[in-house]
Order: structure tokens, then C-alpha cells, then sequence
């Protein structure tokens, strides 16, 4: 038996809707027509298949069991459909981001190279900032994703996605050698004796350092103010003072000479890097494909 799949497909949308006008608005078409059609499929199948009355339309037991196997068939065609309409979005478009300095050099490079490869055709766009920047910037719409390091203020419309945990420790030059000994691990009250090579005070670093001090009963402030994460190793190695880093920078850096870690006396607590996107607010496809790409190889 033959017959024709719109056939099939405005029976589909009627019984879906449970009205031949919600259907004919849908299919861009007219209620006669549909009912023509209908009646067609009807007659070719030798069966009724709705019930029809003034509040609209019910599927009769045997509109029922073709439904049951007709929508199954639509439902996989329209997920094609949607695969290959998103497939197609990525073959262009823009994907923006907010980035502190360290989340973009101990996680996001990678996964950018991965995407850069896969979607040669998306321009990427990145605001590298700090945490309360990116944050600000997810706010108002300049950008699709942040990524950031914590703490991060609470805020019930962002969705926050730690990615990676972070261990930090205090590192200095030639200068301060005198602090590197096993035996005598260095009490972050002795480092406030010296000068601090720190992020500005509107950093989510430079917070957490000001908020971890002064549990330990001394206070944190900086002598030198570093625009972004990775100069302070270069500010440390000229003598500048002391700094924390991420273990991921030292090893980065492993081959850089004269720096040196400094054994401490009390433990820096991990810290984070975290996906944040504003919560109910559809994401872009290729916004969506990058979140996709990270939580699958999480």
C-alpha cells in the first residue's frame, strides 16, 4: 500500500494538536485542505481516525495505534532535522568568552584548540579579565560563557561548574633565598615582612589572599600590582617580592631559573576554576558546543 507521506504528516500534526485549525497554522495551510487529506488517509486505510466534534478532534482506538508508531517516526526526523541545522550553525558564527589569566592558561587553552580544529569556521572572541569583570560582563550580555577562577559572589542567576581544582603556592627569586629551607617551612606572617607581588584588590585572587591572611591574624596588601596572573613570575624572578601562583604555572615554567618555591608553615586552600552562564537564558549553538565539549570530559 502506497501513500503519500504528507498524508502521514498532517495526521501527525492534527492528532499532536488535537485541531485541524492548530495543525493548518502550523503546516502554514488551511483547514479544508487538511480535512481533505485526513479523509483521504482515512478512506485508504479503511478506518476512522478522529473523532471529530465542536471542541475539536480525538483519536479514535485505531487513530491511537497508528499515532503510536507515527510519532515515533516524526520524532526521529525532527531530531535529525535539529542535528543538522545546529551541524550547519557552527559552520559560522561567533563564540564569546570572558576569561581570567589563569583559567584561560590552566584550562581553557586546550579545549580552544580542540574547538578551533573542530569549528575552523566559528570566530572566537575572548575578553581575558578578572573573575568580577567576566562576571559583570555575563551580566550585561557582552559574553556568552565566563571562565573564572574562585571565590566568586553568590548570585541566584548564575549556574556556577567547577572545572578544575587549583593548588597554589608562594614563590620567590635569588633575592629571598634565605626562605627556601625544608626543615623551616615560611608562616605567611613572616611573607607580610616582605614585599607582595599580588593581583589589584578587585581580583577574586587578591580577595582570596586578603580573606586567608587575615585567618592566620596578619594582614595582605600588595607592594607590587600585577595587571594580570602570568606577570607575576617574571616580577618575582627580578626580585621584586614574593607571589602565589598556581602549581600549573611553576610547571609551565619549569625551565625558567631563578625561581623558587617557598615551604610553608600553614596550607593555602584549593580554589577553582568554574564555568559560569546566566541561568535560563539560551545559550548560542556555538556557545552551547563549547559547554557540550567541557562537561563530556569532565
Amino acid at each position: 500500500m502506497y501513500i503519500s507521506y504528507d498524508h502521514y504528516r498532517i495526521f501527525y500534526f492534527v492528532a499532536k494538536y488535537g485541531s485541524f485549525t492548530k495543525a493548518a497554522d502550523m503546516l502554514l495551510s488551511n483547514q479544508p485542505n487538511l480535512t481533505r487529506t485526513v479523509r483521504s488517509l482515512e478512506t485508504s486505510l479503511g478506518c476512522t481516525l478522529f473523532e471529530r466534534s465542536n471542541k475539536g478532534v480525538k483519536l479514535t482506538d485505531d487513530g491511537e495505534k497508528l499515532y503510536e508508531h507515527i510519532s515515533i517516526a516524526f520524532e526521529h526526523i525532527e531530531a535529525g532535522e535539529r542535528e543538522i541545522s545546529q551541524k550547519n550553525s557552527l559552520k559560522k558564527g561567533v563564540l564569546s568568552i570572558g576569561a581570567s589569566e589563569i583559567a584561560l592558561r590552566c584550562f581553557l587553552l586546550p579545549i580552544l584548540n580542540e574547538y578551533r580544529h573542530k569549528y575552523p569556521g566559528i570566530q572566537i572572541k575572548i575578553s581575558n579579565v578578572c573573575t568580577p569583570q567576566a562576571v559583570t560582563m555575563l551580566n550585561n550580555g557582552l559574553v556568552d560563557l565566563a571562565f573564572v577562577t574562585t571565590p566568586i559572589k553568590s548570585d541566584p542567576e548564575l549556574k556556577k561548574i567547577n572545572l578544575k581544582s587549583l593548588n597554589e603556592t608562594a614563590i620567590c627569586g635569588e633575592a629571598f633565598r634565605n626562605l627556601i629551607n625544608p626543615e623551616k617551612p615560611v608562616s605567611f606572617r613572616r611573607i607580610t615582612k616582605y614585599p607582595i607581588v599580588s593581583l589589584g584588590p578587585k581580583t577574586s585572587t587578591f580577595e582570596f589572599y586578603l580573606k586567608l591572611f587575615l585567618e592566620h591574624g596578619c594582614t595582605f596588601s600588595s607592594d607590587i600590582e600585577a595587571a594580570t596572573a602570568d606577570q607575576i613570575i617574571p616580577l618575582v624572578k627580578h626580585n621584586l617580592g614574593i607571589g602565589f601562583v598556581p602549581e600549573d604555572f611553576i610547571e609551565a615554567n619549569r625551565e625558567e631559573t631563578g625561581i623558587y618555591v617557598i615551604p610553608l608553615k600553614e596550607e593555602i586552600p584549593k580554589r577553582y576554576i568554574s564555568l559560569i552562564k546566566r541561568k535560563g537564558r539560551t545559550l548560542s549553538p556555538p556557545a552551547k558546543e563549547l559547554e557540550r565539549i567541557i562537561t563530556d570530559n569532565l
